[in-house]
C-alpha cells in the first residue's frame, strides 16, 4: 500500500505560479498528476518515468507546467506557470507500477486532492 500526500495548493490569479509536491509513503514508480474541475470529468495532467525520467503532458498544460521527481525522497512535482482560471481544478497525485496505465488514466493509488483556484 502506498500513500499519497499532495500539497502546494492554494488561489492565484490568472499568469500566477503554483508549485505543487506529492510524497508518497514508500517506493513510487511511475508517478503523475490528474486534475478535475467540478461538473466534469477527471483529466490526466502529466506523467514521469521513474525509468529514464520520460514525461507526458496534456495538450491543455504542455508549455506552461513541469512535471519533476526527487526519486530519492519519493516525490513528484508540477510547477504551474502561467495559470489560467480553467486550470482550477482538485488537482490528485498518482502512482502506477506501469507508466502506461498512468497515460490512460488509470493508477494504483490516488491522494487525496489539493485545491488550485485561478481567478481572472
Amino acid at each position: 500500500q502506498v500513500q499519497l500526500v499532495e500539497s502546494g495548493g492554494g488561489s492565484v490569479q490568472a499568469g500566477g505560479s503554483l508549485r505543487l509536491s506529492c510524497v508518497a509513503s514508500g517506493y513510487a514508480h511511475n508517478m503523475g498528476w490528474f486534475r478535475q474541475a467540478p461538473g466534469k470529468e477527471r483529466e490526466g495532467v502529466a506523467v514521469i518515468m521513474t525509468l529514464g525520467g520520460g514525461t507526458h503532458y496534456s495538450d491543455s498544460v504542455k508549455g506552461r507546467f513541469t512535471i519533476s521527481q526527487d526519486v530519492a525522497k519519493n516525490t513528484v512535482f508540477l510547477e504551474m506557470n502561467s495559470l489560467k482560471p480553467e486550470d482550477t481544478a482538485t488537482y490528485y497525485c498518482a502512482v502506477a507500477r506501469v507508466a502506461a496505465r498512468l497515460i490512460q488514466g488509470r493508477a494504483d493509488y490516488w491522494g487525496q486532492g489539493t485545491q488550485v483556484t485561478v481567478s481572472s
